[in-house]
């Protein structure tokens, strides 16, 4: 190669800096990080669309507290005549109670009066009057010396109860609960009065407190709306617990 050449190629040739050539391998480096970084974003899990929320997990509500959970056929235990057993439904309803607590238990009813029941308890939970408790009076729990109840175990329990065939406190006829036509809520807050006698014994009618039955409260009010006679108003007695809806065959 001449000189003249040589001078023309020297001009025009590149000449690589290091230092240049360090720089831009930071550079592109540096956005090699970046492209990798969005193609993980990508190809990760699914993000949530704006304006939506994400799903988490559902928590599941605390279910009721069962009170009893009995067949038909148990709560039936108690000897009745056939005939008046198979007019008999049961039926499960949800209350609030003493405890503050959402409880679910049974009554048993005449099956015509089964939507009735329904009505009244939605109407009691709505409103959070307390229930102690709803069991039919064949649970063992009311079960003694081979015998159910008799009415007394049952309203010492403060429990409300329905169908139960006996005949009327003091006397020799049939009561409605014999025919499943009748209901005490609360015995202990809603005694029975005649003169002296107080049922449960030691009971007390006091409208203060919680539980109580009164000619105001929404649950005497949806019962007589729904034709039942409630014994609150009676005038030789006071039955407080007690309401009633006769049916005709």
């Amino acid at each position: 190669m001449n000189r003249i050449n040589f001078l023309i190629s020297k001009k025009n040739a590149r000449i690589i800096d290091p230092c240049n050539f360090y720089c831009n391998g930071i550079f592109f480096l540096f956005l090699a990080l970046i492209l990798s970084g969005c193609a993980m974003r990508v190809s990760g899990p699914e993000r949530t669309p704006a304006g939506q929320f994400s799903q988490s997990p559902a928590i599941l509500p605390q279910g009721p507290i069962i009170d009893s959970n009995i067949t038909l056929s148990e709560a039936l235990k108690k000897y009745a005549p056939p005939g008046f057993k198979e007019k008999q439904g049961l039926v499960e309803v949800e209350y609030y109670s003493f405890d503050g607590k959402i409880h679910k238990g049974q009554l048993v009813i005449d099956k015509r009066l089964i939507e009735d029941i329904r009505e009244v308890f939605r109407v009691a939970l709505e409103n959070k009057f307390p229930i102690a408790s709803v069991i039919p009076i064949s649970s063992e729990r009311f079960l003694k010396n081979g015998k159910w109840n008799e009415d007394n175990q049952s309203m010492r329990a403060n429990n409300t109860s329905g169908f139960n065939y006996r005949t009327v406190t003091g006397g020799k006829t049939l009561s409605k609960h014999a025919y499943g036509f009748a209901i005490d809520i609360n015995p202990v807050q809603n005694p029975y009065i005649k003169g002296d006698v107080v049922l449960p014994a030691g009971a007390v009618y006091d409208i203060s407190r919680p539980g109580t039955l009164r000619y105001d409260s929404p649950v005497v009010k949806c019962f007589i709306r729904l034709g039942w006679t409630w014994g609150g108003n009676w005038k030789s007695l006071k039955d407080y617990q007690h309401f009633e809806k006769v049916l005709l065959d």
